[in-house]
């Protein structure tokens, strides 16, 4: 497809706050404003360019983040069709920010493995894109409801390891840092997050987020 996307960049920031409780900030967004950015390209889930902000991410972030798009897991959710590479990556200096719109991403230096998922919580994170654009995150809301499309009792893999969804909810990037029992590293749990885009195509101020539970026996 030749369709481009422009600044359609979506960047998760987690910021780590010295004081006596630990303080999470994620702020998941995306900017569709037209620009005559020379930021590298990608391609999303459809073959659409998407053009990344200048510096949106520097040489020394990504070299530290050693991000892998692909690290030979997947992340499934098959009630909403949703199949993609599971990559890996580090926060750096308190940020996060996934470099691909095809795959969805651990977190390496934040929460566990999905093989160590008896000890915490497994982290994953993934764009959502407007305008045209399909992330891995799309496939996670409707866009004219506002909604998430994953039910209660849905399965999500990753990695092999199968998760039983306990909560799908959207929360104001504003209100996220409050939600301390999303933060806590609970043993067998998946959170995963994205952002909730909306039908006027207007900056995102929400968030998909999904809780879910190790699924017995699998």
């Amino acid at each position: 497809m030749s369709t481009r996307i422009r600044r359609s960049v979506l960047w998760l920031a987690v910021i780590v706050l010295a004081s006596a409780a630990l303080a999470i900030f994620i702020a998941l967004a995306t900017s569709s404003a037209p620009a005559s950015g020379t930021g590298p390209v990608v391609k999303d889930m459809k073959g659409n360019s998407v053009v990344l902000d200048d510096g949106e991410l520097t040489p020394a972030a990504e070299k530290a983040m050693d991000a892998v798009p692909d690290a030979g897991g997947r992340l499934i959710a098959e009630s909403v069709g949703l199949d993609v590479p599971l990559g890996e990556m580090n926060e750096v200096d308190g940020v996060i920010t996934p470099p691909g719109f095809t795959s969805a991403y651990l977190v390496r230096n934040r929460g566990v493995a999905p093989a160590d998922v008896a000890n915490g919580t497994t982290y994953a994170v993934t764009h959502s894109l407007r305008n045209g654009g399909v992330a891995p995150g799309n496939y996670l809301f409707d866009v004219d409801s506002g909604k998430p499309t994953i039910a209660i009792g849905a399965t999500i893999e990753v990695d092999g390891t199968s998760f039983v969804v306990d909560k799908a909810y959207t929360v104001s990037k504003k209100a996220l840092p409050a939600q301390t029992d999303l933060w806590a590293d609970t043993p067998n749990r998946l959170v995963l997050i994205t952002c909730l885009q909306n039908p006027a195509n207007s900056p995102s101020s929400e968030n998909v987020v999904i809780e879910a539970h190790l699924e017995v026996g699998k």
